[in-house]
């Protein structure tokens, strides 16, 4: 099951808190751009990645491990498909509301997992990319 245009609208405007797995401190990385992307629309994000854990990235704390950054409204998932499915299987463990695999990142078989646990799950999208093609407003309310 694909999520709809207003399912993606939802979870964009109604979700708080974003773990970005593979999180990086490096602008000419993806994650660094659409990690400060959600802090300019008002997320609270925390950076996820064991090798800068413990700096500051966009003013938020990086942390080591998923566990660390709770409570989880949403988890972007910057990590290659093939290790997807333990960060997605973590997530549910975690209670999750949301799963958001980056572009190229697919699971269908996680997105089954997390489905079935009643999370929302969203892969092979950008937030980026859908904030500005549903043409949602500056800031989350």
């Amino acid at each position: 099951m694909t999520e709809t245009d207003e399912s993606i609208r939802d979870i964009l405007l109604t979700t708080r808190r974003i773990a970005v797995v593979g999180a990086s401190d490096r602008p000419d990385r993806p994650s660094f751009g659409v990690a400060r992307f959600l802090v300019d629309r008002g997320y609270a994000i925390t950076p996820v990645n064991p090798g800068i854990a413990g700096r500051t990235l966009h003013g938020a704390s990086v942390v080591a491990r998923l566990e660390e950054a709770g409570p989880l409204d949403m988890v972007d998932v910057f990590r290659r498909s093939q290790d997807a499915g333990a960060v997605v299987d973590e997530a549910i463990r975690l209670g999750a509301r949301t799963v958001w695999l980056q572009l190229g990142v697919i699971d269908d078989a996680a997105g089954a997992r997390a489905r079935a646990a009643g999370i929302r799950f969203v892969q092979d999208r950008c937030p980026v990319i859908e904030w500005r093609r549903l043409g949602l407003p500056g800031k989350i309310a």
